[in-house]
């Protein structure tokens, strides 16, 4: 299994954050600091802001803090968010992909359940439990 580089970034930003969630962080300072492109992290920033799980503020104080405690954030949740529209297998896909065995599979709904219980068991951690610890986010 392989999480997309964007839930991989996402989660850079959010354990950063949540090292520090009173302080804005704008994309620029968190691009730098991960040396990631800027861009990239602008539209992981924008999936998180829509579903609520940052707000971001512009101007000179502007950036991006937590909406919520860290400890209230689930991982699970976060990573099903910003793996939203990938699939684990092709089959899992909007159009079903193209697969032969339709109709006689029997791995597609153990694939399933597999799915549920990965995000199920992340779901018991919370970016509080992941959060940068202080010297590290430095």
């Amino acid at each position: 299994m392989n999480l997309t580089s964007f839930t991989d970034y996402g989660l850079r930003m959010l354990m950063r954050m949540a090292s520090a969630p009173d302080r804005a962080f704008s994309t620029a300072d968190l691009a730098e600091e991960f040396k990631l492109s800027r861009n990239h992290l602008a539209k992981i920033m924008q999936r998180l802001a829509q579903a609520d799980i940052v707000e971001t503020r512009r101007g000179v104080n502007g950036g991006a803090v937590l909406r919520s405690s860290p400890a209230d954030i689930r991982l699970g949740d976060v990573v099903r968010l910003l793996e939203q529209g990938q699939s684990l297998v092709e089959c899992f896909g909007p159009d079903g992909g193209d697969c032969s065995i339709e109709g006689c599979c029997r791995l597609k709904s153990r694939l399933r359940q597999a799915e549920r219980q990965f995000i199920a068991d992340l779901n018991r951690s919370t970016l509080a439990d992941i959060a940068l610890p202080e010297r590290a986010a430095a």
